[in-house]
């Protein structure tokens, strides 16, 4: 797993890959950090924050993953929905889409 942040690119894979990374990271302060506050330390607000962000960050994830659908074909599509609801999920799928053999002639 690699947390730097991926190149940024105008195709659409980069574009999805960079959107990926940054949802990832939305997930895990939302997971990690906005609801121990709340249900530990009563504090709402980090999630009504985060949890916003994260929804944004979400639906941007979908509109730049399903363009990519004949790219990529159904099972990778699939999976990178799976990945999406597991935390660290996003990071393994962008060092996957960084590889030659799920990258190749992609957009």
């Amino acid at each position: 797993m690699d947390f730097r942040r991926p190149p940024f690119s105008t195709t659409p894979m980069g574009l999805f890959r960079t959107v990926a990374y940054w949802e990832g990271w939305s997930f895990l302060l939302l997971l990690f950090i906005s609801m121990p506050l709340k249900y530990a330390l009563g504090q709402p607000m980090g999630v009504r924050i985060m949890g916003s962000v994260h929804g944004l960050l979400f639906l941007a994830y979908l509109a730049t993953l399903l363009p990519l659908w004949g790219n990529l074909g159904t099972t990778r599509v699939f999976m990178a929905l799976l990945v999406s609801v597991l935390p660290f999920g996003t990071f393994w799928l962008e060092s996957k889409l960084s590889t030659p053999e799920w990258n190749q002639g992609q957009a």
